[in-house]
């Protein structure tokens, strides 16, 4: 018998591919996982979006009494940043109880964690009343493009409850936000600056449409978790030298969404609001998701987690989108939770690391939740 290696051998094992996203390459990382959880049984299917973007859809077949159990997330990574790091970022060091490395919290060990618990099933030999569905993603960090890849080949099966394992101090989180960023452009026609009636002022234009923003009210009640949608401007760039009438110029708008909050809706407003002075383009475009705190199944994840976090279980959402954006609808709406084991502030950061406790408790939540689900 193969011996199943631990969350954290498995995490550490996930650092150590550079995935990092651009470019993600998550070919290699995501080839590692296949070849485990192929070991033990599971069946495992590859998907790519494009060439070595791949992503992964893993079954534990079970009894099909009940519909699967799916944990979803991503290996991409972001990019170091520009600070040094004090530790190797693919090295997946110990260090006072800490596991260090670029993807630690931000997700590979939610997702070591998550695999764990279908190998330790799947090595026990028993059969449950469920599926278990792993979708392992690309393209997370650039806009979901690997789920939401999935989502559109069809290689999602229904699923009865969905557990994504974003970091969250494994505390368990019921919604997120959606966002919609927006590159806004205006054209206009180039002049010597000392002629500007001769030109068309293509910074101008943006400037107006960027004034018709800071304007802009969504016009909605507050969600009850997630408060109200939000605009900002993020970046505004236009014209090449000082002495010229700019025939270009473009921003950008991050817009967060409650869940419901129509996109399309969104961007016909601003267009109706722009007019014709400037074309908009879709950069990234994901939906929030929230299951009620009185979900039946959502109180049952309270009830594991209360005394692992030894605190009261309060709804909270989250200020970040992830897979569920995709991986939710996909698979027919059931309740979603997310819930991992790396920390929310050390997402993206410089040295950033999950505590080894965390992976642990993320390991033994995972594997309560899974085998409740399973009435095993």
């Amino acid at each position: 018998m193969i011996a199943i290696p631990s969350a954290l051998e498995i995490t550490q094992e996930l650092v150590r591919f550079d995935t990092r996203n651009p470019p993600g390459d998550e070919h290699a990382c995501a080839n590692y996982l296949a070849e485990l959880m192929r070991d033990f049984g599971l069946e495992v299917a590859a998907y790519e979006f494009a060439p070595n973007r791949t992503s992964l859809v893993a079954r534990l077949k079970g009894r099909g009494e009940k519909k699967a159990l799916c944990f979803g997330g991503h290996i991409d990574v972001v990019p170091l940043g520009t600070k040094d790091w004090t530790v190797d970022p693919f090295g997946a060091q110990i260090k006072d109880g800490k596991l260090y490395g670029r993807g630690t919290t931000d997700m590979k060990g939610g997702i070591a964690c998550f695999v764990h618990t279908a190998l330790t099933i799947a090595a026990a030999g028993q059969s449950g009343a469920a599926d278990i569905e792993l979708a392992i993603c690309a393209g997370e960090e650039t806009g979901c493009e690997g789920s939401f890849h999935l989502a559109k080949t069809g290689a999602l099966s229904e699923a009865g409850a969905i557990v994504i394992a974003e970091p969250t101090s494994n505390y368990p989180i019921i919604g997120h936000k959606g966002a919609l960023w927006l590159k806004v452009q205006t054209k206009g026609i180039t002049a010597h600056g000392s002629m500007p009636e001769v030109g068309v002022n293509a910074v101008y234009k943006a400037a107006r449409a960027v004034t018709s923003m800071e304007e802009h009210n969504f016009q909605l009640d507050p969600h009850e978790l997630l408060g109200t949608s939000s605009l900002n401007v993020g970046t505004f760039h236009g014209g090449l030298n000082l002495n010229s009438v700019p025939d270009k110029a473009e921003f950008t708008v991050d817009i967060r969404t409650i869940p419901n909050h129509n996109h399309h809706e969104i961007v016909d407003g601003i267009k109706e609001r722009i007019g014709n002075e400037a074309t908009i383009e879709s950069i990234i475009d994901v939906g929030g998701v929230h299951t009620s705190h009185t979900n039946e199944w959502m109180q049952e994840i309270y009830s594991i987690m209360d005394p692992l976090l030894g605190e009261h279980i309060e709804p909270r959402g989250a200020p970040y989108f992830t897979d569920a954006a995709a991986l939710t609808p996909a698979s027919g709406n059931p309740p979603t939770v997310i819930l991992g084991p790396g920390e929310m502030h050390m997402a993206h950061q410089t040295d950033e690391y999950c505590p080894v406790s965390h992976i642990e408790q993320a390991s033994e939540a995972y594997l309560t939740i899974a085998r409740r689900w399973l009435d095993l």
